[in-house]
């Protein structure tokens, strides 16, 4: 038997029980996919992003990895937000972290972890720059989950820098960028109020006129 097996026999329950409740959904499903939403979240096997948000597959555009991080070089990751924004057409972006992220974790100590070193050098960059005010929190995971928080808020922001997003305003398309955080403790899932809707909303020296404007 394969060591996988029980992995194939769950995939049979579940494909059974959604067709039972929806004879047509993997038909609807094969014919398009029309998801209004794009995530980008951690790798974390605790966060699983449909469940989180009790959405059935083809509701959900994903894209996950180590501390949900959005750097301007990430082709992977700007890939995927360009397929989602012109493409798919999504309306909303949830930047979501979780508390107690293993990868901003990393980022707050000296030692060295290998090629993720480097991944997460933006974290620890954010790390530094508020480290006075971290320090004044009681203890290790209260730094730990605040810096989780700041970690999205900073990847809103990443992602609202892009391109990508400012010529989605630019062309009137409507798009919002949200930064959550999910709670592994609790199951809940917050918004820390940080979205942005429209270019006004940036600072003036990230906002990017038009090509056909410069």
């Amino acid at each position: 038997m394969s060591d996988l097996q029980h992995l194939f026999d769950n995939n049979e329950r579940w494909a059974q029980a959604i067709t039972q409740r929806d004879p047509e959904f993997f038909a609807k499903l094969a014919r398009q996919q029309t998801p209004e939403y794009l995530w980008i979240g951690c790798s974390d096997a605790r966060v699983p992003a449909n469940e989180i948000v009790g959405m059935l597959p083809g509701d959900l555009f994903v894209h996950r990895n180590v501390a949900n991080v959005v750097l301007h070089t990430d082709m992977n990751c700007l890939s995927v937000i360009q397929y989602a924004v012109e493409v798919l057409k999504v309306k909303h972006i949830l930047v979501t972290g979780h508390y107690g992220c293993g990868g901003v974790r990393a980022a707050m100590q000296h030692r060295q972890y290998g090629l993720i070193d480097g991944w997460l050098r933006t974290i620890r960059d954010l790390y530094y720059e508020h480290y006075k005010d971290l320090e004044k929190l009681p203890n290790e995971e209260d730094r730990v989950d605040r810096l989780c928080e700041l970690n999205v808020m900073q990847q809103v922001a990443s992602v609202s820098h892009t391109t990508i997003v400012q010529n989605a305003w630019h062309r009137g398309q409507s798009l919002s960028v949200h930064g959550c955080i999910y709670g592994i403790k609790d199951g809940r899932w917050k918004d820390l109020n940080v979205t942005v809707e429209g270019i006004d909303q940036l600072p003036s020296q990230y906002r990017l006129r038009p090509i056909d404007q410069n």
